[in-house]
């Protein structure tokens, strides 16, 4: 009796350690993002500060890298998923670079746009001018790349000088340069100069910058678990910023230095997509924006032929 009284605690015993093992795994289900400080990743810095990927049995890394450099980290697998602009996911997997987009972050509503001198009056005016812009393969090239194509220019139309979004906005305040293509927060170092100039368009004018977050798809085939828990943890910080929008800005602006007021100010130019719009988006919004972007990429040298497999570019499980 006490034999079978024994073995029964010792079952139990087993069982729990099992799944206290098992809990503990899903618990270390590491991910390291790539990323940088754009206004639209913001809830995945969210979803991190708040815990949101840990109780989701996550244990996320998110690195701030370069938009230019992003797709070296995940060649050399330093990185398992990334965060950018859908027309450089279409760019990376047509030079080599597989990734598939598993969620989309926001849609830009004037948060990416052009400065440029109050003597500029429209974009012809802007043939031979310098233009500061971060390099070719990167959302504000591309942004450029898209602008003028819309106005019958191309980037041979203007000269280029390489510079990351933030100095390129700093830099344009303080007289250098005659345009600056970035994006918020820094584009509202533009807004809040006017003598240095002014915004003469935005994706307001020229709707073109969405973001989607992609994996690695050797990552995706080993972790669908984690991989589903990634999404559902960004819609988790959607939500939470719907509960508490005050305590929310406040922890997404500190991991860009700025306040939460001044964060909620640059989150008015973008909209965050929750699973509903998610849906529509991967239903077909996707694939014919990639399209459209990759003709002006091709025509920018950022490609130099057209993918031949678009459905490989996404997935749209792990939004339902």
């Amino acid at each position: 009796m006490a034999k079978t009284v024994f073995s029964k605690i010792a079952t139990v015993l087993a069982a729990g350690a099992l799944a206290a093992m098992a809990q503990g795994a899903a618990a270390q289900t590491k991910v390291v993002i790539g990323m940088s400080g754009w206004t639209g990743f913001a809830p995945l810095t969210l979803a991190d500060k708040a815990g949101i990927f840990k109780k989701n049995g996550l244990d996320v890394e998110i690195k701030m890298i370069p938009q230019k450099d992003r797709h070296l980290a995940l060649a050399s697998k330093s990185i398992q998923c990334a965060a950018t602009t859908v027309e450089t996911h279409v760019a990376w997997n047509t030079n080599g670079v597989p990734i598939v987009q598993i969620v989309q972050l926001d849609k830009s509503y004037g948060a990416d746009g052009i400065a440029v001198r109050n003597d500029i009056k429209g974009f012809a005016d802007l043939k031979g001018k310098t233009v500061a812009v971060d390099a070719p393969g990167t959302a504000p090239y591309f942004t450029l790349a898209w602008l003028l194509s819309k106005n019958g220019m191309s980037i041979k139309d203007v000269k280029t000088v390489t510079l990351a979004p933030q100095p390129a906005a700093q830099s344009f305040v303080t007289g250098q340069n005659d345009a600056a293509v970035t994006y918020e927060p820094y584009l509202s170092t533009v807004r809040d100069n006017a003598a240095a100039g002014k915004i003469l368009a935005t994706t307001l004018d020229f709707p073109h910058i969405q973001d989607t977050l992609g994996c690695a798809p050797d990552f995706l085939k080993a972790n669908p678990a984690a991989a589903k828990a990634l999404v559902d943890s960004y819609f988790q910080a959607l939500e939470m910023i719907k509960a508490d929008t005050a305590k929310s800005n406040e922890i997404m602006g500190g991991a860009v230095k700025q306040t939460g007021e001044a964060f909620a100010k640059s989150a008015n130019f973008l909209r965050w997509q929750d699973k509903a719009a998610n849906q529509k988006f991967f239903a077909g919004e996707l694939e014919t924006f990639m399209k459209e972007a990759a003709v002006i990429l091709q025509e920018a040298g950022v490609i130099r032929k057209q993918p031949d497999n678009w459905s490989a570019m996404y997935d749209a499980s792990y939004i339902k």
